[in-house]
């Protein structure tokens, strides 16, 4: 089948920026069925869902964005606060998309940093997400804070020189560091071999090099995170602005999810959590677990045999996963 046979891209201005997006094609004409959204993660496009998005075709409308700052939506300079690129910003700008494409409740499923602003969206949206999915995450502030999911005053066994889960954490997850420190260290240091970085991330995290992806799709991702445009500060834009994705993340995120905890707010709908045998989530933490406390509804979880680029490695089980549960 052609790469993305069946499917549309364009780019709509939401709230005065470009967001790129792709979605199931005749769109009208198919407006008796439900629609799914498919939220990418780092460092990665829409164009990560090709293989699911085939799968799922006829039974869903699709709508696969590219992120705030990711891919060919917008790329501007972060605000001292980060708020910009916090995941509710991007969240709100993922329901204003849908709202200009006509579309009420829906179906949301998010991998890696996608699924983290369909956490904060099914927080803050909550009347409009029918059944959420996430993929190869635990939640953003049990992450950062050492929260494995085990029973109080346990950890993990990890192997190594140094027998620490946050050793093993933060060599493992050393970006969500290094991404998070003042601009514009990052953006020059991955700036000066950006694909050499970038094929790291891709072939990192227990997917065992870059052979699950497609030739098309590499080149997207290339293209896409290898940009040499500068931004308004003279930094590279596209690692920019992924840069301030992280930077929000250990940041405004952890307040906004600090201040949600304190207020018991939950998931309101059924969640299903996917997470790779091979990857980080797997090896240390309890995904299920973790989000059953921050979820009101019932929480399925299923180990995948893949490392952390789930919807690439195994499309077709995870598009299995999603029509099953997306019901």
């Amino acid at each position: 089948m052609a790469w993305f046979e069946g499917f549309e891209q364009q780019t709509l201005t939401v709230a005065g920026l470009p967001v790129c997006f792709r979605q199931s094609a005749h769109w009208a004409a198919q407006a008796h069925l439900p629609v799914m959204v498919l939220l990418h993660g780092f460092p990665q496009t829409h164009v990560m869902w090709h293989r699911v998005a085939q799968n799922l075709r006829g039974r869903y409308r699709l709508v696969m964005p590219d992120l705030r700052g990711y891919g060919d939506s917008s790329h501007a300079v972060g605000d001292t606060e980060h708020a910009h690129y916090s995941k509710r910003a991007m969240a709100q700008e993922v329901v204003g998309l849908l709202d200009a494409l006509g579309v009420g409740d829906f179906f949301l499923c998010g991998h890696d940093r996608g699924g983290r602003v369909a956490h904060r969206l099914a927080l803050d949206h909550a009347q409009r997400v029918k059944k959420l999915c996430v993929i190869d995450i635990a939640p953003t502030f049990d992450m950062y804070s050492g929260h494995w999911g085990t029973v109080p005053g346990k950890t993990p066994e990890v192997s190594g020189p140094v027998a620490d889960p946050y050793f093993a954490f933060a060599q493992a997850y050393y970006h969500w560091f290094h991404l998070t420190q003042p601009a514009p260290l990052p953006e020059l240091m991955i700036g000066g071999n950006p694909q050499a970085y970038l094929h790291a991330k891709l072939g990192g995290w227990g997917s065992q090099s870059l052979g699950y992806i497609e030739p098309e799709a590499l080149a997207e991702y290339e293209r896409a995170f290898c940009n040499p445009a500068l931004n308004d500060k003279g930094w590279p834009a596209a690692i920019h602005s992924a840069a301030e994705d992280y930077r929000a993340s250990a940041g405004i995120d952890l307040q906004h999810d600090r201040e949600g905890r304190e207020r018991g707010d939950k998931i309101a709908c059924d969640t299903l959590v996917l997470w790779g045998s091979r990857g980080v989530v797997n090896r240390m933490f309890k995904p299920v677990e973790l989000w059953q406390a921050q979820c009101a509804g019932h929480v399925a979880g299923q180990v995948m045999a893949s490392g952390h680029f789930i919807p690439e490695e195994l499309p077709e089980a995870t598009s299995d996963a999603l029509a099953q549960c997306m019901v």
